[in-house]
C-alpha cells in the first residue's frame, strides 16, 4: 500500500468515546473503576481469545494481522485525484513517444502494482493479457490482506465465549469456598468482570477493527482496479481525456 497518512481522528474519538461511555455510565451508577480491574478476568479472557485465533491461523497471516491494526489510526494514504493524474500522464507519453518510453518512468512509480503495470505496458503487452496478469495480482493481495484483517473478526467471535469461559472459572471458585464468605465476594468479581471484558473487547475492539480494516482493504482494491483500467486502456490507444474520464466514474 501507499504511505501512511496523518492520524484518523474518527478512529481515535470512536474508541475514546466508547470507553469513557462506560466507565462513566459505571460512575454514575455509583459504582468504582477498581472493581472493573481484575486481572485474572483479563487473563483469562485475552490468553484464551489470542491461543484461540493463533490455533486457526498461520503464524504468518496471525503477525500480519497485528500489524495492520496500525491501519486503524494511521491509514494508508490514498490519492484518487493523483492517481488518474498520474495514469493520465503516462498515456500522453505513451501517445507521443510509443510505449516503451515508459519504461523510462518504471523507476519512479511509487509502488510495485504500478511497477508492474508499465513493465507490462513497455514489453508490449496486449490488452487482455495485461488485465488476466493484473487481476492475478489484485486477487491475491486482496486474499492475502483479508486473510490477515479477518484475525480480528474471529477474536470478536471468540472473545465472549471466553468471558463466559471465565464467568463459570470464576462461579466454580465460589462454590468452592462457600464456608468462607470472605472470598466470595473476588470470585464472584472475576465472573461478571470476565464476561464485560469478553463482550466488551470484542463490540468495542475486535470487531470495529476487523470492519475498519475491511473498508480500507476495498478502498484499496478500487484503487487498483481503477489502475489496471488505465493501464488496458493506454494499451488499448485509448485518448487520454477519455481516460481521465473513465477513471473519474470510480470515484463519483
Amino acid at each position: 500500500m501507499n504511505k501512511k497518512s496523518k492520524m484518523d481522528v474518527n478512529s481515535v474519538a470512536g474508541i475514546v468515546l466508547a470507553f469513557v461511555a462506560i466507565i462513566g455510565g459505571q460512575f454514575l451508577e455509583g459504582g468504582h473503576v477498581g472493581s472493573l480491574l481484575q486481572v485474572a478476568a483479563f487473563l483469562i479472557v485475552m490468553g484464551g481469545t489470542v491461543g484461540a485465533v493463533l490455533l486457526q491461523s498461520p503464524v504468518k497471516v496471525f503477525i500480519n494481522g497485528v500489524k495492520m491494526v496500525s491501519w486503524v489510526f494511521y491509514p494508508p494514504e490514498n490519492s484518487p485525484q493523483s492517481l488518474i493524474k498520474q495514469v493520465v500522464n503516462w498515456s500522453n507519453i505513451s501517445r507521443k513517444e510509443g510505449l516503451l518510453a515508459l519504461e523510462s518512468h518504471i523507476s519512479t512509480a511509487k509502488d510495485a502494482f504500478s511497477k508492474k503495470g508499465l513493465q507490462l505496458l513497455a514489453d508490449g503487452s496486449t490488452p487482455e493479457k495485461l488485465r488476466e496478469v493484473l487481476e492475478i495480482d489484485i486477487m491475491a493481495l486482496e486474499t492475502h490482506q483479508r486473510q490477515s484483517a479477518r484475525i480480528w473478526e474471529a477474536a470478536g467471535g471468540y472473545a465472549p465465549t471466553i468471558g463466559i469461559l471465565g464467568a463459570v472459572l470464576g462461579l466454580i471458585h465460589v462454590m468452592e469456598n462457600l464456608s468462607d464468605p470472605g472470598l466470595l465476594g473476588n470470585g464472584i468479581a472475576v465472573a461478571f468482570v470476565a464476561t464485560i471484558y469478553g463482550v466488551g473487547l470484542a463490540n468495542l475492539v475486535f470487531l470495529p477493527i476487523s470492519n475498519k480494516l475491511k473498508n480500507i482493504i476495498s478502498e484499496h482494491v478500487i484503487m487498483q482496479e481503477m489502475m489496471m483500467d488505465g493501464f488496458v486502456a493506454i494499451a488499448n490507444g485509448e485518448n487520454p481525456r477519455l481516460i481521465e474520464s473513465r477513471l473519474r466514474g470510480y470515484y463519483i
